[in-house]
């Protein structure tokens, strides 16, 4: 009676267990595969990652060199614009400076000649006689008018 139990047993129970074991095995060696490789790829996807990271940096790094090196250009620039302007308005302030002199030296001469005369002509009015006061007159009137 048990070799018959054992033999239905092993025909009914133990084969559909043993079935059932072994694709609950095959499904846990693929899963486990299957995590295998995703971790695989996790990792490959983490490296490519790192070296994208890296990458960035290294143009981060490019780019704040290139604005760093523009920035201190434009300051060069700017520094080089300001000094010649400053120069330009320096030379065009001389310039004017020395036109304002100009004028007003020909301005005083041209009132130490007016002042001259007028101090000669007070003189001579008192030096002169009327006669020599209307000849000197008519000289003077006679070269004006020869002049024009």
């Amino acid at each position: 009676m048990f070799l018959i139990l054992l033999a239905l047993l092993r025909k009914f129970a133990f084969g559909p267990v043993m079935g059932i074991m072994k694709q609950r095995e095959e499904h846990i060696a693929s899963e486990i595969d299957s995590a295998e490789q995703q971790n695989q790829q996790a990792q490959k996807l983490v490296e490519e990652q790192r070296e994208l990271l890296k990458q960035s940096r290294e143009e981060v790094q490019v780019l704040m060199e290139n604005a760093r090196k523009s920035a201190e250009e434009k300051k060069e620039e700017i520094v080089a614009a300001a000094r010649e302007e400053s120069e330009r308005l320096k030379a065009l302030a001389k310039q004017e400076i020395q036109q304002e002199k100009d004028q007003a030296v020909t301005a005083l001469r041209e009132q130490v000649a007016s002042l001259s005369v007028l101090i000669a002509s007070k003189v001579i009015e008192k030096e002169l006689s009327e006669q020599d006061q209307e000849k000197l007159i008519n000289e003077y009137i006679q070269e004006v008018g020869d002049v024009r």
